[in-house]
């Protein structure tokens, strides 16, 4: 069986992307007995959906699992829902897209719910000493749309594919990188985990995900 984890590509300020580190890095690897396949999504709103149906068409994985970048969070957000609505509200896309208030899918349903069982992969997190939390928004942008998509191309495609989406702060290298010129005149520092710390959580998720009968 597969487990398909996607990141994204770096967008607006930001040079790096730790979702796309981590999905490269698992690309390949095994974890709970199942094949893992990495994939990095473009930051384009006309692209990015597109390009997830076609991964579970080409994997039909068991499960599931997006991932994007949330700067000024502080710990691992384990999302419970997306919502029918595209809106880039001050950030555009990496092609220049810039919708407002927009369906995802003209008619769809207004909300998905994350199948991953939230709540054990939050505690199974917190008892391996990783921050974590439930969210219950994943925003208007490229990330909730990754996670309206899964639930919507899984109940097209009547794939047996459990899924949801994990919102990751940025790594502690970028952090300080961004602080450069603010932390000296009394500016704290962005909340940050390390990347290892952050490829754990993505790798705990999974098994919990595999290994629940929830």
């Amino acid at each position: 069986m597969t487990v398909l984890i996607t990141g994204y590509e770096p967008f607006g300020e930001h040079e790096k992307n730790p979702t796309a580190m981590i999905a490269e890095r698992l690309d390949g690897e095994t974890i709970a007995g199942e094949q893992v396949v990495g994939r990095v999504l473009p930051v384009a709103f006309d692209v990015a959906g597109e390009q997830l149906r076609a991964y579970l068409s080409e994997y039909t994985p068991s499960v599931a699992i997006a991932c994007g970048l949330a700067a000024g969070r502080s710990a691992v957000s384990v999302e419970r829902i997306g919502v029918n609505v595209n809106d880039a509200v001050t950030t555009p896309d990496n092609a220049g897209n810039d919708p407002v208030n927009e369906q995802i899918a003209v008619g769809g349903p207004a909300a998905y719910l994350s199948t991953l069982p939230i709540e054990t992969v939050v505690t199974d997190l917190l008892d391996a000493s990783i921050p974590a939390y439930v969210s219950n928004t994943a925003g208007t942008h490229l990330c909730n749309n990754a996670l309206y998509t899964l639930g919507a191309a899984i109940e097209d495609g009547g794939y047996n594919t459990k899924f949801g989406f994990l919102h990751l702060p940025l790594t502690t290298k970028m952090a300080a990188e961004n602080a450069h010129e603010t932390a000296v005149r009394g500016a704290p520092a962005e909340p940050s985990l390390p990347l290892e710390l952050q490829q754990r959580a993505v790798e705990r998720a999974v098994k919990t995900a595999v290994t629940s009968t929830a």
